[in-house]
């Protein structure tokens, strides 16, 4: 029997006081994937990564995981995974946290031919530069979002003549500002999801009304959609401007405003990995896994 560490965050914990308002996906993505481990042989179960007791050279492997505070403490959650990487195989790879960490990694992609939405980056998110961002752009409706980070923390969507928000719900330093996309109202975000480079099941993520974030803990809500071949092939093609062993990836993908489907994400580090729009997600997982360690 292998044994895997899957590696979350104490704020994931039902128990916690301060527990995330989405808890419950750790929760709904660890029953999903430990089953089909077990099936294949392999023990997984979740440690939090800062807990000073967790030894990582007792596990075959660890598997980054819900550990979605990370973007709150980036220096402290490096610390530990280069540790954890020093003593057992981490999954996906430190080389691949620390390029995928920042969504600078998105100009990479731009140059390997990704389809992309156009894109600002800036040093801070201050006056002058979402008023410039609005002209530059060519948009009344923006989004800004902080380079390091994750689920809709300290993005805002901000139209033109509007006041900005207060700082605290802005990024606190280097940013991206991209034009507002109607599609993402209308027709919902597509999360394609990988396991070991294996097409595994695409979720349609959708706002709730009068809301453009798609994150649960926000109301929004996901269903199962089936890809023509064409987008699997456009997510595919992402995937492969990536080298390297990767135990999972998701390609978040939104229609343009030339009604082509373009590059959101492509989140390779702590993914929510959709169990419910895919009954097969665990042995995609399992395989994946086994394969790899």
């Amino acid at each position: 029997m292998k044994h895997v560490a899957f590696l979350s965050a104490a704020c994931m914990l039902q128990d916690n006081p301060e527990a995330r308002k989405d808890f419950w996906e750790h929760d709904l993505e660890i029953s999903a994937l430990a089953p089909a481990c077990l099936d294949a042989g392999i023990e997984l179960t979740t440690h939090i990564w800062d807990d000073p007791d967790f030894d990582p050279s007792r596990f075959d492997a660890a598997v980054i995981g819900t550990c979605w505070d990370y973007m709150q403490r980036p220096e402290a959650f490096e610390a530990a995974l280069t540790d954890i990487a020093a003593k057992t195989r981490l999954l996906n790879p430190l080389e691949i946290y620390r390029w995928n960490q920042r969504k600078t990694y998105l100009k990479d992609l731009a140059e390997r031919g990704a389809p992309m939405i156009p894109t600002l980056w800036a040093d801070r998110a201050d006056a002058a530069t979402i008023a410039n961002a609005f002209d530059a752009l060519g948009s009344d409706d923006i989004v800004v979002k902080p380079v390091l980070g994750a689920g809709a923390w300290r993005q805002a969507r901000i139209r033109r003549g509007e006041a900005l928000p207060d700082p605290e719900n802005l990024p606190i330093a280097e940013c991206m500002i991209q034009p507002f996309l109607p599609a993402v109202s209308q027709e919902g975000e597509y999360a394609f999801l990988f396991f070991g480079r294996e097409f595994s099941h695409c979720a349609r993520k959708l706002p709730a009304k009068g809301d453009y974030r798609v994150q649960s803990e926000f109301g929004g809500r996901e269903e199962i959609h089936h890809p023509g071949e064409d987008e699997l092939a456009l997510a595919r093609s992402v995937l492969d401007c990536v080298e390297g062993d990767l135990l999972y990836a998701r390609i978040d993908m939104l229609r343009g405003l030339d009604g082509q489907l373009a590059l959101i994400e492509l989140e390779l580090i702590e993914p929510y990995l959709y169990p419910e729009q895919g009954p097969e997600m665990g042995a995609a997982f399992a395989r994946a896994l086994k394969a790899l360690i």
